[in-house]
């Protein structure tokens, strides 16, 4: 069997395809029954598990948007003109003054996006109830409430000590909530509960109020604390914001316990009636309440079973005080589990017929494409670097193809990059020993025709000839001066340069020159761009030249036009000009040394090598476009910042020599 199944991998592509998509039909029948079990129960756990962590997500992102809401009353009160300036009087007792704060106050109590049970009291330095009002779920208001003292509220006092403002879930005991009128709503009676703890979790519960609350300080026009606004959202018998949770999410279930009591809930016992006063398990109790964990698990609920999430509720000082429940109905997940289960006989007929029908035509269009590719790699390898393969669409085997196909154009542009590299090595040196060579008998030479010149009176006939040996040796000079540069581009003295103002340097150092009379030098830069790291007496070395180039290459009036732009990480330059353009058999060999296109005495043919040189140097890339009659373009690219050896050891300062 071994043998057999290496014999069949080390065969044709197309019939190991062929065969492959036989076997997976095959095996998808076989293996089908024993897999089926696994992943159905997998997916019916992970489906529960994201349904029900989803819903708690809802559930927490609702009421933490009523907790904002609630906030933002109290914020905004505080923040209100007529609060602030009428409230010293109110909290003296000024009856005209309470009844300004209380008509801010039911502007704000009436325009809260759910209902429900609010209150919101505005309190003094002591936490004396100066005016307040009651917001009933039937959409009812209070009278002005101006008698109650909160002081000794926790999430109050902690405001009036601090100056901060507070927002959390708290319990508010039966003694505040008296004083507003709120103790018969708050209370619940507690109705004995099958795996309940024997003695509530918190002994308040039943007489004390859950409630959102936000309190936020009240200070004058000078910023001296002068009391505080309380704002309260209570749970207690109040089912607005579970209802909604459950109407606008799409959880099944709802639930919000003070300690292990539910409170609010669209839970719904036996009779049909809403479980307040039920109590929550003794299990979830340890788990959340004592231990301050989330509780995820599998329970019966009434009637049916629920996969329930149960998170902890703290508050202002991160106590646990109660608990937020989501329940999602198993009966959903068992129904969509079934339908899976009926589904998987046929697919797994169909896909034996369609491997079956499919596997021959794909076969081959896998395999075409992979044929070429092998041809084409062992071209590349005897040598032929001009091999490319065609491709077609967007799919992985046409992206091998053209991954391909650049990877020739790169191996065949680093060998003439490596050719070329070596050949200006040699010339380098070459340059090096023969400019050294010459210029001290350059120097004798200079020397002594300046003195017979100088001695020679000016109606010698000989002064001519003294006048045209200093001249040739000048040029000589000039082109000892030229071969040093070339042997010498070894160094980049990286520094933050100003391009666009190097740039302009190198236009004005030229623009005065007869080359230039009748050329008009325009410049399009890129406001994006200024500043890169380069040496800056190198560049200018390379945009004279260019510039040079350019102005001697149009006869007559023209222009030369340079273009910056910014690209991702990187600057181009380019320098157009409306001459005469470059032969197409002279676009191999622009950069190569001592190549000149121009008469004898015109040039040293080192100019456009010494420029790819330096933008070599400074990790750049250097292309040329032309076209006979109408124009040549250079284009250089370079990076914004210095990348090289010297960055990755540390980082370079101004002025470091990086080689």
């Amino acid at each position: 069997m071994q043998t057999l199944f290496l014999r069949l991998l080390g065969g044709r592509l197309r019939t190991v395809l062929t065969v492959s998509f036989a076997l997976v039909a095959a095996l998808t029948v076989g293996l089908n029954a024993l897999v089926v079990s696994r992943v159905i129960n997998d997916y019916m756990a992970s489906a529960e598990a994201e349904r029900v962590a989803r819903d708690m997500k809802l559930a927490e992102t609702f009421y933490q948007l009523k907790l904002d809401e609630v906030a933002a009353i109290s914020h905004r009160l505080v923040l209100d003109q007529w609060v602030v300036e009428n409230f010293p009087a109110a909290a003296r007792g000024d009856l005209q003054a309470i009844q300004i704060i209380d008509r801010q106050i039911t502007n704000k109590i009436i325009v809260l996006a759910l209902g429900g049970t609010h209150l919101i009291a505005v309190l003094d330095a002591d936490g004396e109830l100066v005016t307040g009002k009651v917001l009933w779920p039937e959409g009812t208001l209070s009278s002005a409430l101006t008698d109650g003292h909160f002081g000794d509220l926790p999430i109050v006092r902690t405001v009036l000590e601090t100056g901060k403002p507070q927002a959390a879930t708290e319990v508010i005991p039966k003694e505040f909530l008296a004083q507003v009128g709120l103790d018969n709503r708050a209370f619940i009676p507690l109705l004995e509960t099958p795996l309940a703890a024997p003695e509530p979790f918190d002994p308040r519960e039943g007489t004390a109020g859950l409630a959102l609350v936000g309190v936020s300080p009240l200070r004058d026009g000078s910023g001296r604390l002068m009391g505080a606004v309380l704002t309260a959202y209570m749970f207690n018998n109040d089912y607005t914001l579970v209802d909604r949770i459950k109407e606008v999410a799409g959880i099944d279930t709802v639930t919000i316990f003070l300690g292990d009591l539910r409170v609010s809930t669209n839970v719904l016992d036996e009779a049909g009636r809403r479980a307040i006063g039920t109590r929550v398990s003794q299990a979830v109790r340890r788990v959340v309440l004592e231990e301050g964990q989330e509780y995820v698990g599998r329970a019966f609920v009434v009637k049916e079973w629920y996969i329930t999430r149960y998170e902890p509720l703290r508050d202002h000082k991160g106590n646990v005080v109660g608990i937020l429940y989501v329940g999602a109905r198993e009966a959903a997940f068992r129904s969509l589990v079934q339908s899976f289960n009926q589904r998987v006989a046929l697919i797994a007929v169909v896909c034996i017929l369609l491997a079956g029908v499919i596997a021959v035509p794909i076969g081959y269009i896998v395999t075409r494409p992979v044929s070429e590719l092998v041809e084409a790699h062992r071209r590349l390898a005897a040598g032929d670097m001009a091999v490319r393969v065609q491709t077609h669409g967007n799919g992985e085997l046409a992206m091998l193809g053209r991954s391909f196909n650049t990877m020739a154009e790169t191996l065949h542009r680093t060998q003439q990059e490596l050719l070329h590299k070596e050949k200006l090595a040699s010339m380098g040196q070459l340059a090096a020993g023969v400019a050294h060579e010459l210029n001290n008998p350059l120097g004798t030479i200079m020397l002594f025709a300046d003195a017979l010149h100088r001695e020679l009176p000016p109606d010698d006939p000989r002064r001519s000839d003294l006048e045209m040996i200093l001249k040739e040796a000048n040029r000589a000079k000039k082109i000892v001066a030229d071969l040093l540069n070339f042997a010498r581009q070894q160094e980049v003295l990286a520094q933050d340069t100003d391009l666009h103002a190097l740039i302009d340097q190198s236009v004005e150092s030229v623009r005065h020159q007869p080359a230039f009379a009748e050329v008009e030098i325009i410049r399009h830069y890129d406001p994006r761009l200024r500043i890169i790291q380069a040496d800056p007496a190198q560049l200018q070395q390379v945009f004279v030249n260019l510039l040079n180039n350019a102005a001697e290459a149009i006869e007559g009036p023209g222009t030369v036009t340079i273009t910056t732009r910014a690209l991702n990480g990187q600057v181009e330059i380019s320098i157009t000009d409306t001459g005469c353009g470059i032969p197409e058999e002279y676009m191999d060999k622009l950069f190569t040394p001592f190549f000149t296109t121009k008469p004898p005495g015109k040039g040293t043919g080192l100019g456009l090598s010494i420029v790819y040189g330096i933008v070599k140097m400074h990790r750049g890339q250097i292309s040329v476009q032309s076209e006979v009659g109408k124009g040549t373009t250079f284009t250089i690219t370079l990076p914004v910042r210095w990348v090289g050896e010297a960055e990755r050891l540390a980082p370079a300062a101004q002025g470091e020599v990086i080689g």
